[in-house]
This record gives structure tokens, C-alpha cells and sequence, in this order.
């Protein structure tokens, strides 16, 4: 993929050449020129969001306290007085776009862009930071081991993944349609967060003041540690809250924080954890306005995150509309995902 203006497009070797498509549309075409057998497939900008990230089906946890004996509600602000109080000094976030644009057999061939941006709050406007540009990667998601006549001007380029690749098990994903679906959006998800994390890890190590990341720091050992970052996560498939501490954590109430607790996924790294309610959920599902927070475990974490929370709940205003999250998203945060669809 070339290099656009602003953006730092990913082409691993330089091997963009000529010819090398930017695009959905181009990449359909591209494929037919170069693959026997292939049709082409008139996928809507919609298709990315209705594969979506994978998602673990849903269960609740035990919560591993850090901070007190039970699992309690913790008042940290009344949102009307923290408007305009927060610390954030930037946004990170990224966004994926996955298309199939062909078939070979019945075997689905995946183009898919992955964007990600941090954008500095200055004078109260969002701008790309200085430090990083914007990265944007197009690339090809197909499973090399089920498409006969796969030229090797395809298999050894870098912008093409091959999904059918084994597990631990040693087993190669079914050749049905869905399956290879499923084991290429895996891939894609890698690759976004892959972005996200190479971002995040530059502004960690720039020394700047605090970066609020759109979902999980747990994949970085880096970010995970520093106090420069804090992840704050808006769906919950996996809940915190065993127990008694469920009817604490649906009872929250706007303004205030659960009790602290230990997150440490497997292959990932620990961090501290807590809900917050940005605001009320009367009237409304019980995970309304309900976000989880990640950042670094530390001896002061308390104080910390008390104050940590009041800057999220402040950048609950102004409304994120017409986002359908917006109980959950921060303004900065939507202007960022904004921004990626304006550069993507």
C-alpha cells in the first residue's frame, strides 16, 4: 500500500511497487489478473463491521482484590462538577476494514486496512501527534493451503498473510467458508493491535503526560508498566464481578468506581483494574454508561485511580453522539475513530 499524506503506510519490504493495490476495489481486481479460477465478490463497506473482533463467549470472574477485603462502590466524582477537569493529554485508537473480495472454490479471499492514530488534545482541537504519524496497512488475508495456483508473486509478499496456518494442536482450520473467515479476522485483529501497540509503546517512551488508550494494555509489556498510558475498555463478554460483588458492580452508580483488582491474562501482562460508571443507568441495561479501566499496578494505585476515574467520567461530555456507544465513549475518542475513516 503507498504511502499517503500524513500516514505511515506499512509495506514491510518496500515491495509496494507499481501496480500494488490501495483499495477494496483494486484489490478485487488485482486478484483476477493473477489468480486462476478467481471471482470476484461485492462485499459493502459494512461487511468489516459485521465480522467484527472475535469475541470469548460470556462469563464472569472472581475479581483478585488489591484494594480492600470485598468488592465495594466507591464515589470518585459527581460528573457535573469534574466537566473540563480531565488529564488526558491524547487518544489512541484503531479501526479495521474487512472485505472479501473474491473466491477461488468457495474459498474466501480477504482484503482488510487497519488504521491506528493517537491525536493530541492542543488548545482544546484534536491533532496527530508530532511524535508518530498515523499508520495505515492494506493487506491480503488468504489461506494459501486451500487456493491452487497461488502464484509465489503472492505467497512471498509481505502485505499477504497466509491464514491457514496451524495451532498448538498442530491442526490447519477447516476449509469451510466460515471457518477460514473466522481464522482471518484473527488475523486481522493481530494486526491491529499490533498498530495500536507499536503506537502506544512511541508515546510511553516520549515522556509526554497521560495517553488514553481505546481498550486493553495488556498486550504490552511497555504500556502495561508505564504510567503514561491507561486502556479503558466498553464491552464486557468478561466480567470481574463473581458472586456478591456482580450486585455491587450493577448497582454502581454514575460517579463512582468499584474497588481495585488484579488482571493478568494469560500471555499477557498484569495490570490493575476497576469499573467506573461514566453515567446513570437508571432505566436503562445494567452495563449502561459502565466502562472497565486498566493501568499500571503500583503501591499508590488508589489515590490514583480516583483520579484517574474523575478524568474519564469528564471526558463523558460533551456526548459522543451519534455514536450508538456513546453511554461509554469519550468525545476524543470518537473524534479519533473519525479521523481514521477520513484517512483509511
Amino acid at each position: 500500500m503507498g504511502h499517503r499524506a500524513g500516514v505511515s503506510g506499512q509495506t514491510g519490504n518496500g515491495e509496494e511497487g507499481r501496480g500494488w493495490p490501495a483499495s477494496a476495489h483494486e484489490a478485487r481486481r488485482f486478484i483476477l489478473d493473477r489468480l486462476p479460477g478467481a471471482s470476484p465478490v461485492e462485499g459493502l463497506p459494512s461487511d468489516g463491521d459485521r465480522y467484527g473482533r472475535g469475541g470469548d463467549p460470556p462469563v464472569l470472574v472472581t475479581p483478585d482484590l488489591v484494594e480492600g477485603p470485598s468488592f465495594r462502590a466507591l464515589h470518585v466524582a459527581d460528573p457535573r462538577s469534574v466537566r473540563g477537569q480531565s488529564g488526558f493529554a491524547a487518544f489512541l485508537d484503531g479501526a479495521q476494514d474487512l472485505r472479501v473480495v473474491n473466491q477461488v472454490a468457495g474459498v474466501p479471499i480477504v482484503w482488510a486496512t487497519v488504521s491506528a492514530a493517537i491525536r493530541a488534545r492542543v488548545n482544546r482541537r484534536l491533532v496527530s501527534w508530532s511524535g508518530r504519524a498515523p499508520i495505515v496497512s492494506g493487506r491480503y488475508y488468504i489461506p494459501f493451503r486451500y487456493v491452487d495456483g497461488l502464484r509465489d508473486e503472492l505467497k512471498n509478499h509481505s502485505q499477504v498473510v497466509d491464514t491457514a496456518f496451524e495451532d498448538a494442536a498442530g491442526a490447519f482450520p477447516s476449509r469451510h467458508p466460515a471457518a477460514l473467515m473466522e481464522a482471518a479476522v484473527q488475523r486481522v485483529q493481530q494486526d491491529r493491535e499490533r498498530i495500536e501497540q507499536e503506537l502506544a509503546e512511541s508515546w510511553c517512551a516520549s515522556g509526554e503526560r497521560v495517553l488514553y488508550v481505546d481498550g486493553s494494555i495488556t498486550a504490552s509489556v511497555i504500556v502495561s508498566a508505564s504510567d503514561a498510558a491507561v486502556g479503558v475498555i466498553k464491552s464486557h463478554r468478561r466480567l470481574y464481578a463473581e458472586g456478591d460483588a456482580f450486585r455491587v458492580l450493577v448497582g454502581l452508580a454514575a460517579g463512582e468506581r468499584s474497588s481495585i483488582f488484579r488482571v493478568a491474562p494469560r500471555s499477557r501482562h498484569a495490570v490493575a483494574s476497576w469499573y467506573v460508571r461514566v453515567r446513570a443507568a437508571t432505566g436503562r441495561d445494567a452495563l449502561f454508561g459502565l466502562v472497565r479501566v486498566e493501568a499500571a499496578l503500583s503501591a499508590d494505585i488508589s489515590p490514583r485511580a480516583d483520579e484517574i476515574s474523575r478524568w474519564i467520567i469528564a471526558e463523558g461530555a460533551p456526548l459522543a453522539l451519534p455514536d450508538g456507544r456513546w453511554d461509554k465513549m469519550a468525545y476524543g475518542i470518537r473524534g479519533t475513530e473519525e479521523f481514521l475513516r477520513a484517512i483509511s
